[in-house]
């Protein structure tokens, strides 16, 4: 198996940056990554398949971390479609009950299978002691007396609890995405996601000033340590801002080069801030 964690990893969220760019809602989001993920499932498959492992440590890997994150999405992506279909409103009380109805589903299925499981507190306190039994194929003891599911899986492309591990990654993206639906006043990501309240925002600065302050906060690693490159950075801001930022690193090198103060618009913010602060005093 030759796909590592990071590239599963960063293949995913690179999928999911350029959906939210381009489909037209939640629902379309869902279904593409509903696809993708299957897609992605099958592909690895036949990589393992195929291909099996260079030695017993990639294999714990690939169960215990690449699986689990492909098929976890894929449960989260799937069933967000389905409860997003099956909204019966797009607002008021009948709209809250029934995200907060499937949000106590959650909790009971959470409370019932997952939380008071011996492996479940194994997973969340980061142990590797029982990996070698947990994430190894062909590990299954029956006499811990499993669910009757693992009669259904492949146990050339399953450890069994490389599924569970997907399941609490699936129920903590499900988690967080139903808390924003009944509290979206809590979570900037829905307002970001929110066609209404992104109208609300627009840069009214130059296009340089953007790109000036997008390349500050790269410099200085003020956003995810400075791990978000100006790709990104600059497609965020296009969204965000509802703006349309072509040649930037064009213009960067332009300020580079310019008379004067190359950080024009950073000093004006400093000014700017200056003289609010002075109105305080």
């Amino acid at each position: 198996m030759r796909k590592s964690l990071g590239n599963i990893v960063s293949e995913i969220q690179e999928k999911e940056r350029k959906l939210s760019l381009t489909c037209s809602g939640l629902i379309e989001e869902a279904f593409q990554m509903t696809v993708y993920l299957q897609e992605l499932l099958v592909s690895s498959k036949e990589c393992v398949l195929n291909s099996g492992f260079v030695n017993e440590a990639k294999e714990i890997e690939f169960f215990k971390m690449v699986k689990p994150q492909i098929l976890g999405k894929l449960i989260y992506y799937n069933k967000l479609y389905r409860i997003e279909t099956a909204c019966p409103v797009n607002n008021g009380k009948m709209y809250h009950t029934y995200f907060a109805n499937h949000l106590q589903e959650l909790k009971i299925e959470f409370r019932e299978h997952i939380c008071n499981s011996h492996f479940y507190r194994y997973y969340r306190s980061g142990r590797v002691d029982k990996d070698n039994e947990y994430f190894k194929r062909g590990q299954i003891n029956y006499l811990d007396g499993l669910n009757s599911y693992v009669f259904e899986i492949d146990p050339q492309f399953s450890s069994y609890y490389d599924y569970k591990v997907a399941r609490i990654i699936a129920n903590d993206l499900l988690y967080a995405y139903l808390l924003t639906k009944i509290n979206p006043e809590d979570n900037l990501d829905v307002y970001f996601q929110n066609a209404e309240g992104i109208k609300e925002l627009s840069w009214t600065d130059s296009k340089n000033a953007l790109v000036e302050l997008m390349y500050a906060l790269y410099a200085s690693g003020a956003i995810s340590g400075g791990k978000i490159g100006i790709r990104k950075l600059t497609a965020i801001s296009q969204v965000l801002f509802r703006i349309s930022l072509t040649d930037v690193h064009h213009a960067f090198h332009r300020m580079k080069t310019r008379a004067g103060s190359r950080t024009l618009f950073l000093d004006q913010l400093k000014q700017a801030l200056e003289e609010y602060m002075d109105k305080d005093l």
